[in-house]
């Protein structure tokens, strides 16, 4: 696309907000069928297809191991000197709040406790329940989901910072598709990424809803329905859409910080109060166990085992959607972050800083849930949402930090929301770094318009079933995605003879790149004359 086409809007936002509005509507005239429907699109994706979606996200970790081992991954994704735009700390944290966000404070104590009351292969409520629910939150939550968005991510990095390509999904296939992604096909394309992105980060809106009015009735009374979240909706679509007004560096970046500060709070207040030993002994051995099975687990399908396919499909299957659904907005937000970075750093980053973290995050909440069932009760029967506020009432203070805990929620709330309006802008116009602020809003409002519609369809269940619906197109650009970048960066790595060793940087390495620069600016300046 021309430069001076960046910032006008195009046919996608067009034709998304046709797409999103009559879905919109169509969830709130007629409700229950659209509920049947979804439905029905989430049984026939989980009984015929959790073959492909648990091969395709294990190839995506091979996919991303490519570039770790081999000199590709010393390629820059910038200029060949460029320096990272975001300090470490800053480009960490916006990192895991835009991958995992809300999503990880409303199951971080929840899931580990339902897989211990409903494990798929252990007896209910044991030991080995228990090791099992954390082997499985750790193996939904770990090197598959974030494996996914350094896909998107780096082909999207590569092509705009290394290609000088507009920041649009389509654009990372120019390497297979030619001149035909500047037509109907990118349109299609992108269209496609917009309304995933839009289906993925309304399930977290939701979900970060339904658990701040849970954890506000269980502290408060307040009633917990549909009435109140939309309440809820309003207030915090007023907040982030002022903090999506600020721009990128100031809002995103001030919230994302603020998460990680409210976020260790909260982990170091029950590891020190909870039972510190266990927790720390029971990461140890449940990584270790994740570690041992992790192929048997990334192709377990239980094609003889109704009842373990069905586990499957609510659990394993709902995740592998719900992180393709979610891989265009955090794939495009981490590469407009990520400028500056090498290519192995990038993926490094990615795939093992946050996994790991979010693997600690779960033992303290999951043990910590886990134990208190065991002394005390009452947790079997609790509302998914209010599972984190039964257990910090379990410990001292518990009102305060359950208030904290509301917080971070609103936070990472307004953190996926503001970053989610910037990457929807950006596909809608041309790619554009600036996207123009009104388009932000009328992103936001039709985000929020989707998750309340899930809500009043069906809740969780709706919720989730938007995530795999939305997933199954878009599994197949990311088949291409890995496809294109792969052969757009071993064709740079020729260029570059880098048949080096690993470690081969400093200024021999950066001569070699300025020099590959000028040579790739004469030949984009001569082919540009020859098109004329």
């Amino acid at each position: 696309m021309e430069e001076n086409n960046q910032g006008k809007l195009t046919p996608v936002f067009w034709i998304s907000l046709v797409i999103v509005s009559a879905l919109v509507l169509y969830g709130t005239f007629f409700s229950e069928n659209f509920e049947s429907v979804t439905g029905v699109l989430t049984g026939f994706i989980t009984s015929n297809f959790s073959w492909y979606y648990v091969s395709l996200t294990t190839i995506f970790i091979l996919f991303c191991l490519i570039f770790v081992f081999t000199p590709m991954g010393q390629i820059r994704l910038g200029k060949p000197t460029e320096k990272p735009e975001f300090k470490t700390m800053s480009w960490f944290a916006m990192l895991f709040s835009a991958g995992m966000g809300i999503g990880l404070v409303f199951w971080g104590a929840a899931e580990p406790i339902s897989h211990y009351f409903t494990p798929p292969t252990a007896d209910p409520e044991s030991d080995e329940a228990m090791k099992e629910s954390l082997r499985r939150t750790f193996f939904h939550w770990g090197f598959h989901a974030w494996a996914v968005y350094a896909v998107v991510g780096l082909a999207l990095a590569f092509a705009q910072f290394r290609r000088n390509e507009p920041g649009l999904i389509s654009s990372t296939l120019r390497p297979i598709l030619g001149k035909r992604v500047d037509g109907p096909i990118g349109t299609a394309i992108d269209v496609l990424a917009v309304f995933a992105t839009i289906a993925g980060v309304a399930t977290s809106l939701g979900l970060g809803v339904m658990q701040i009015n849970g954890g506000l009735s269980y502290l408060f009374g307040i009633p917990n329905n549909i009435y109140v979240q939309i309440i809820i909706i309003a207030i915090i679509t007023v907040l982030f859409m002022y903090s999506a007004w600020t721009g990128l560096s100031k809002g995103i970046q001030y919230l994302s910080n603020a998460n990680m500060v409210l976020g260790g709070l909260l982990l170091i207040f029950t590891l020190v109060l909870g039972p510190t030993v266990l927790i720390l002994n029971m990461w140890t051995d449940t990584f270790g166990g994740m570690i041992g099975n992790f192929v048997n687990m990334s192709y377990d399908v239980a094609p003889l085992n109704q009842d373990k396919n069905d586990w499957l499909g609510a659990w394993t299957i709902y995740y592998w959607g719900w992180w393709m659904s979610w891989s265009p907005f955090v794939g495009i937000f981490i590469a407009r972050v990520s400028r500056g970075r090498t290519i192995r750093e990038f993926v490094l980053a990615v795939m093992i800083g946050p996994a790991v973290l979010s693997f600690f995050w779960f033992s303290v909440f999951g043990v910590t849930a886990i134990e208190s069932d065991r002394q005390v009760g009452g947790f079997a029967d609790l509302a998914t949402e209010a599972v984190l506020f039964e257990m910090f009432n379990n410990l001292p203070f518990g009102l305060i930090v359950s208030l904290i805990a509301v917080l971070l929620i609103g936070t990472f709330f307004i953190t996926s929301a503001d970053s989610a309006t910037f990457v929807l802008g950006m596909q809608t116009t041309n790619g554009s770094l600036t996207p123009p602020n009104r388009t932000k809003m009328i992103w936001g409002i039709a985000q929020v318009a989707i998750a309340i519609v899930l809500l009043m369809g069906g809740g969780l269940t709706s919720l989730q079933a938007a995530a795999i619906i939305s997933a199954f197109p878009f599994s197949i650009i990311l088949i291409l995605m890995m496809i294109a970048t792969y052969k757009d960066v071993a064709k740079e790595q020729r260029s570059l003879n880098l048949l080096i060793e690993p470690n081969y940087e400093g200024t021999e390495y950066e001569k070699l790149m300025k020099d590959h620069e000028e040579k790739q600016k004469l030949d984009d300046e001569k082919a540009a004359r020859e098109n004329n």
